[in-house]
Parts: structure tokens; C-alpha cells; sequence
């Protein structure tokens, strides 16, 4: 399976933000190799024009691979344990879904016409997040998830 993260706005090449990214990503790879997942990429979109989120959603539409089970990051939707997190992923990519695509929107989050193409939503809390830390926080989660099913010692309950 492979795993796509598409987002709005632009993390600096030396923040802290996206050296976490790249760190929890490439231990992604690692960690997902041996179950058949990867990741496939990072796709930065940018309303230069400033369109508001119709705009973002157009953008975002653009960069998703076709046939992607589209994850929508959300505060409005299902708030997981890591474990259940982890089970959703193993599940997904045990009825075959190729490509999981997830998304996160701008500062006004994302546009409602893209939230309801969505097959899933997820959330980190009711708290509403940057949306550079909610890059970091499904960096994290993915190679948590991948750790779990892996069995690997990262996770501990």
C-alpha cells in the first residue's frame, strides 16, 4: 500500500517541523517496508492567488493520486487510539486499497466539497492544530502505526 500525504502551505526547508516530518517518514519507510506499505511522497500546494478554500480544494484535488482512498485531517472527525489507527491502516491495505492519500488543509481547514469526497476523516482531538504541527503529528502516527503492526518496541500501551 502506498501512503501519500498532500497538504497545504509550504514547511520551511530547515524548520523544526519539517526535519520531524522527514525523520518520522523515513522511519515510516523503514518500518512499513517489511508489511508492504511506503510512502510514496509529499505534495506542498499553495493558493497563490488566494482563492480561499475552494481554491485550496482545487489544488489539493489536483495532487491527489486517481483511485486514492481519500483521508481528509479533520477536527470534525474520528478521534483513534494509535492502536486504532494502526488497525484502520492494516485494514485498508488488507481489502486491497492500493493507494491512501491523506490531506491537510490550510489555516480554515479544508473545503466542505472535498471533506464530504472523502472516504474517511480523522481527527487529532477537538483542539484545532497548526496545520505544520498536524504534518509532524501523521508523520508520527504512520510510522507509530507501522510500528504497531510491526510489533516493533516503539509504541508501548
Amino acid at each position: 500500500m502506498r501512503v501519500h500525504l498532500r497538504a497545504v502551505g509550504r514547511l520551511g526547508g530547515r524548520s523544526e517541523e519539517r526535519a520531524l516530518t522527514d525523520d518520522y517518514l523515513s522511519r515510516f519507510g523503514q518500518t512499513g517496508r517489511s508489511l508492504g506499505w511506503r510512502f510514496d511522497g509529499e505534495t506542498e500546494v499553495e493558493d497563490k492567488k488566494n482563492g480561499g478554500m475552494a481554491s485550496e480544494a482545487a489544488l489539493l484535488r489536483a495532487a491527489i493520486p486517481a483511485g486514492s482512498l481519500l483521508v481528509c485531517l479533520d477536527e470534525r472527525g474520528c478521534v483513534m487510539s494509535s492502536p486504532e489507527f494502526a488497525r484502520k491502516l492494516q485494514g485498508w491495505a488488507d481489502h486491497g486499497r492500493a493507494d491512501v492519500c491523506f490531506v491537510i488543509g490550510g489555516a480554515d481547514g479544508i473545503d466542505p466539497s472535498l471533506r464530504t469526497e472523502a472516504e474517511f476523516l480523522l481527527s487529532f482531538g477537538k483542539m484545532v492544530w497548526p496545520h505544520k504541527l498536524v504534518r509532524v503529528m501523521i508523520a508520527e502516527q504512520l510510522y507509530r502505526a507501522a510500528s504497531i503492526i510491526a510489533g516493533t518496541p516503539y509504541h508501548r500501551d
